[in-house]
């Protein structure tokens, strides 16, 4: 059986986001759904990482080109009740994706059943994700399925995931209470400057944030004002981290390469357009 989550302290800094009261109304509450870090997230890349079992305990795994640990990551390895929660939720959905006598659509309403029977009677707005991303096709559609089919709930989500979201983009635009957002220092970080895809970019300090004139998300408002669907902005690194090594470049460098190179590609894509 899966189960969604409580709201964090960030999530529930979202009660006080006064254009996002009335998905709240009448006392409805905020959660989140969440599956096991790293190993649900085939895309993650700069931020990989994931809890493993040892002879003594689970220990956090770095990817080889992690460059910043993913927080949830190190709360599996710290929190044995989260550990279990997403790894069930996690099996419970993977269990249906591998299931060789489904057909795809039935998979997908098979994986869209089961979401709904745990969706809490009061929940206002969902977090598809604190941990976790869309692992698999079936898996981002059973959920465009799910939040069509409860229009008065909104649900938001951060994804690396980016060929799912490409390849239902139609569906996704149609959804009205559905909110995503690209979360870039993935495999597929060109498909957000190729489609232009609304993105939040991880920085180390509210200042770097502030070099590049990005509003930073401090309570998860950005990420779920339906409104601000199309408007990027910036993301403070949380998390117990790992030392630091020789770097060829400073993070300030990388993001200036990275944004230079967005900036670029949009004059160009201006140009061709005219």
């Amino acid at each position: 059986m899966i189960k969604f989550s409580a709201a964090n302290t960030k999530l529930k800094k979202l009660y006080k986001v006064e254009r996002l009261s009335r998905w709240l109304d009448g006392g409805r509450k905020v959660y989140s759904f969440d599956l096991l870090s790293g190993y649900a997230c085939p895309q993650a890349e700069k931020c990989m990482a994931r809890a493993i079992q040892t002879d003594n305990g689970r220990r956090i795994l770095d990817g080889p080109l992690m460059e910043f640990r993913c927080f949830s990551a190190s709360q599996e390895v710290l929190y044995t009740n989260v550990y279990n929660l997403r790894k069930r939720n996690f099996e419970a959905v993977r269990a249906i994706v591998t299931d060789t006598t489904l057909s795809e659509a039935d998979k997908v309403y098979a994986i869209a059943k089961l979401i709904q029977s745990a969706l809490p009677k009061n929940a206002g707005i969902i977090r598809i994700h604190v941990a976790g991303d869309f692992f698999n096709k079936l898996y981002f559609k059973a959920w465009l399925e799910v939040a069509t089919n409860n229009p008065s709930i909104l649900f938001y989500a951060y994804t690396k995931a980016l060929n799912h979201w490409i390849d239902n983009r139609d569906v996704v635009n149609a959804i009205p209470n559905l909110v995503l957002t690209a979360s870039r220092g993935g495999r597929l970080d060109h498909y957000i400057d190729l489609y232009q895809l609304r993105e939040a970019i991880v920085f180390n300090t509210i200042q770097e944030a502030d070099d590049f004139n990005f509003e930073v998300d401090n309570d998860d408002s950005h990420a779920a004002i339906p409104e601000q669907r199309n408007k990027s902005f910036a993301l403070i690194i949380h998390g117990t981290q790992p030392s630091k090594k020789k770097k060829k470049k400073s993070r300030n460098e990388k993001l200036a390469d990275e944004l230079n190179r967005a900036i670029e590609k949009k004059k160009a894509l201006a140009i061709v357009g005219a």
